[in-house]
């Protein structure tokens, strides 16, 4: 059986996915960090809502982490593999470029870029052999525009779009696709502390856009109907650029 693992699927755009996936069918792996109840609270959610979920906890970051977890969920998991991969987690610590702080710049590029590299290279490797496989990562507005005071985030998430390019390429020959969903301004926890009345002006469709939007654009993607697209990224922003 084919499982989709959605890292940062506790809260906010990872829940969506999380949930939307569920409701297509596929058996989902929540993973999170630190906040189990919040994890739980999801995986509730899907199997009262009819779906299969199973929770993994590891912070994307840590590769040892990350071996581990996925080590033992293959060992008590050996007929089934990870087909969908979504790549969620991230996390923001925005300050001008002049005043930021080392752990700043390296908390987010190991979160988002490392996170990728440690979880992608562990998981594509039953996708290769299996001849099949749906890789989303998800980048940002911001790594397509560059926002003043997200030098890191930026630089992170336009990291992700470059890697997407080339992985598209490398794995295209075994039936694998490699695409990214670029979220402008989501009403999550994430964007909790910014401006939303001021914000909503500088976006075409006059609001912030919901988690379910991002999830579905996710979902399009995994679905066979997604299978010609690849190296790709759709920004779901309300129509800023």
């Amino acid at each position: 059986m084919r499982y989709a693992l959605v890292t940062g699927g506790s809260r906010g755009i990872g829940r969506a996915v999380c949930m939307k996936l569920s409701q297509e069918g596929i058996p989902v792996i929540v993973n999170y960090t630190s906040n189990e109840e919040k994890a739980r609270e999801t995986m509730d959610m899907i199997v009262s809502g009819g779906g299969r979920a199973e929770l993994m906890r590891f912070d994307v970051s840590d590769v040892d982490a990350v071996d581990a977890a996925l080590g033992e969920w293959e060992a008590s998991h050996p007929d089934d593999y990870i087909g969908i991969l979504v790549n969620n987690a991230g996390i923001r610590r925005d300050n001008l470029l002049v005043f930021m702080q080392n752990e700043q710049w390296h908390s987010v590029l190991d979160t988002t870029l490392g996170g990728f590299f440690n979880v992608t290279r562990r998981v594509i490797k039953n996708m290769i052999t299996g001849r099949w496989g749906r890789i989303v990562n998800i980048s940002s507005l911001s790594g397509l525009k560059g926002l003043p005071g997200q030098c890191n985030y930026s630089a992170a998430k336009a990291g992700l779009i470059g890697a997407t390019k080339a992985l598209a390429q490398e794995v295209a020959p075994r039936k694998v696709t490699v695409n990214c969903v670029a979220p402008g301004f989501i009403s999550t926890d994430m964007t909790k502390d910014l401006d939303e009345k001021e914000l909503k002006k500088m976006i075409p469709a006059g609001r912030f856009g919901r988690p379910e939007e991002v999830a579905a654009a996710v979902a399009f993607l995994v679905s066979d109907d997604a299978a010609y697209i690849t190296g790709q990224t759709i920004s779901v922003n309300g129509g800023i650029y």
